[in-house]
């Protein structure tokens, strides 16, 4: 079982003050183990990633507000999450696992601790994705709640499912730019079908996952990181301004490289280089996920 690099510990201030109210939309928190177990069928051992280490980092790069994402390595127990939330005095929302055998009276207490979405996995690998059929009665089941649908997708996956995300019924949200190729060119079949689908409404993007987009190439990560991902994320954001996110990624827990884990100082300030903007900056770290996420 494949152990992941910690999380930089020497956060970087970036270049640039957030804005008041904004808003990191995807950061995880592992464990403790022995607060939190992890599933013993766990794929990959995370690092240590406590909530207060997550504060101090988010202390330093200047943003107030974010979203908790339940990890696969705590399967449904959202236990952490929502320990996370309860404790971030009002700040913090979450993303929770859910199947379609998840009662709706424990959707109802998920909803009052603060998740507002879930979130599931259609990538082009063995393990781990969600089965489609379960998928949609996921979804019945938490329109009524006015959550969102996070789709952790790469580039086949959205081919495939194109018309299931036309037709959902609560907002999409593609996360980590949906692993797009930079080596494929802003041509690519895949990633023109992410600006066609941010025509609708009910579909976000969120600009995150820098380092999981280039992990095939660990030589990109030069102080500023991983510029390969800026045209892609300039081009979403020119399609949909608002309907796009921004996400550090916290701890970065698919790192299994020495030398390929992002400073998280670094990545606030890859986000002024993907709107360098302020007032679509604003929109993207304070409007847009208010509006998402209910703050």
């Amino acid at each position: 079982m494949p152990y992941c690099y910690p999380p930089d510990p020497n956060t970087r201030r970036p270049k640039f003050t957030p804005p008041p109210k904004a808003c990191d939309t995807h950061f995880h928190v592992f464990g403790p183990p022995e607060v939190f177990p992890f599933l013993s069928t766990h794929e990959y051992t995370p690092p240590a990633a406590p909530l207060e280490h997550y504060r101090k980092m988010l202390a330093v790069i200047g943003v107030e507000r974010a979203v908790v994402v339940q990890p696969s390595v705590h399967g449904l127990d959202n236990s952490a999450t929502l320990d996370a939330i309860e404790n971030s005095q009002g700040k913090f929302r979450g993303v929770g696992r859910i199947d379609d055998k998840t009662p709706k009276n424990e959707l109802q207490r998920l909803h009052n601790g603060g998740i507002r979405g879930v979130r599931f996995n259609l990538l082009d690998r063995p393990r781990g994705n969600i089965a489609l059929d379960v998928l949609d009665r996921c979804i019945e089941n938490i329109a009524p709640l006015g959550w969102s649908l996070d789709l952790h997708i790469d580039m086949k996956n959205l081919l495939a499912q194109e018309q299931r995300i036309r037709a959902c019924p609560v907002p999409v949200i593609i996360d980590h730019i949906a692993r797009v190729k930079p080596a494929e060119g802003l041509q690519q079949l895949g990633f023109q079908l992410l600006l066609d689908l941010m025509k609708l409404k009910h579909v976000w993007t969120k600009v995150s996952g820098a380092d999981k987009i280039c992990e095939t190439n660990v030589n990109s990560y030069h102080g500023l990181p991983f510029v390969e991902v800026i045209p892609y994320a300039q081009a979403v954001i020119a399609a949909a301004p608002d309907r796009v996110i921004w996400g550090t990624d916290w701890p970065h827990s698919n790192n299994f490289a020495p030398g390929h884990t992002p400073n998280d100082g670094d990545l606030v300030d890859l986000l002024a280089a993907f709107a360098p903007d302020e007032t679509i900056r604003r929109r993207i770290l304070v409007d847009n996920p208010a509006a998402l996420y209910g703050f």
